[in-house]
């Protein structure tokens, strides 16, 4: 058997096995990682009942029409990529040992169910733009100029395809000329979800790249969106969150990208909303940086030194380029009525030399007039 043999066979045992295996069930993953897939697919047929884990899925395949299931895939255009494929985006491989103890997940995937004609391995540089479904106006106004932003900047933008937030970033990337954007799914990349966006998830599918770990036709469950959020962490150089409340699951996503040690970010929102509790409290608690638009973002992630960003400044004020002993003196001169140097001198406690020497200056600059014997401050010092 040649090597290119051995590894077609294994690439098909690794989509068999995507077929049958929960997504982010790490102890099946572990297995296929161990024994290789079709060391794996062996075990299954030849004594799966030595293990309740090879059983368990032993009986999922034997009840399975593979080719069915393949030519499903064919017919609505999925490929699929493993580990062993040129295009296979090497960032999941930190979530080699990763799992969540709360619901029991994690690990590298068996492979991408892939539709669109975008490729996994450029998306190294990509941010997850991610937040809340009871998603306000702002939040989804702000995450769609992050997304723009990123768009502009050639950065790819990943997120989920749900309600609000998510569905606002991906409208967001793909308003950009030229920008990219992924849609991670918790179901199969064939069954758009939620239906409502039906439109939008078939546009990036047919533009840019639809992307689950659970095989064609699958449902979408509860504890495969957590798993998924797992993908959309490790895929992204870093996740933006936009509105979370308390418990909402962009956080799991929040969670997954600190344990990858991706760089997490977060939108404030007004402190009275509900749905930002959650930003908030990543923000407080330091697991967050504070940012408020697309710069800020590209400046976290982005190379050192190519996005920096400009301190915000109030606009220039004439008395800005005054020394502090010309402060002192503008301070001293009167609004209306005039006063000679002396009498400035001693208001403020200043030598008469470095009084005279200051009104010259704001006489040059505009601040302060002399009338007669006596100095007043002008309109443009009193704005």
């Amino acid at each position: 058997m040649t090597a290119v043999t051995e590894i077609e066979d294994e690439r098909l045992a690794l989509k068999v096995l995507s077929l049958v295996v929960e997504p982010g069930d790490w102890r099946y993953l572990a297995l296929a990682r161990q024994l290789g897939g079709v060391g794996l697919l062996r075990a299954l047929h030849e004594d799966p009942s030595r293990h309740e884990l090879l059983e368990a899925v032993a009986v999922r395949l034997d009840a399975l029409d593979v080719d069915a299931e393949l030519r499903r895939a064919e017919h609505t255009g999925q490929r699929f990529v493993t580990p062993l494929d040129e295009e296979w985006p090497t960032q999941l491989d930190a979530l080699e040992g990763q799992r969540d103890p709360l619901i029991d997940r994690g690990g590298v995937p068996l492979g991408l169910w892939v539709r669109g004609p975008g490729r996994l391995d450029r998306l190294a540089d990509s941010v997850a733009v991610v937040g809340s479904r009871s998603s306000t106006t702002y939040g989804e106004e702000l995450a769609g100029d992050i997304a723009a932003e990123l768009g502009h900047a050639a950065v790819p933008v990943v997120s989920g395809a749900a309600v609000g937030i998510d569905y606002a970033a991906h409208r967001g990337a793909v308003s950009a000329p030229g920008g990219v954007t992924v849609a991670v799914l918790a179901g199969g990349a064939d069954r758009p979800y939620p239906p409502a966006h039906r439109r939008m998830i078939e546009h990036l599918a047919a533009e840019h790249l639809v992307v689950s770990e659970a095989p064609p036709g699958a449902a979408h469950t509860r504890i495969r969106f957590l798993v998924r959020n797992r993908l959309i962490a490790a895929l992204a150089r870093g996740t933006v969150i936009v509105e979370a409340a308390a418990r909402s699951g962009a956080l799991c996503t929040v969670s997954w990208a600190t344990r990858l040690n991706r760089v997490v970010m977060a939108v404030p929102g007004p402190v009275t909303m509900a749905t930002s509790i959650g930003t908030h409290q990543a923000i407080r608690n330091g697991v967050a940086t504070l940012v408020t638009c697309g710069r800020d973002v590209l400046e976290l992630v982005g190379p050192a030194g190519e996005h920096l960003t400009v301190e915000p400044r109030g606009p220039e004020n004439p008395r800005d380029a005054l020394t502090p002993n010309q402060r002192r003196v503008l301070d001293g001169v009167p609004v209306a009525e005039g006063a000679g140097a002396d009498s400035i001198a001693y208001a403020t406690g200043l030598a008469i030399g470095s009084v005279q020497r200051a009104l010259t200056h704001l006489e040059s600059v505009g601040l302060a007039v002399r009338e007669g014997r006596g100095w007043h401050l002008t309109d443009a010092a009193r704005a």
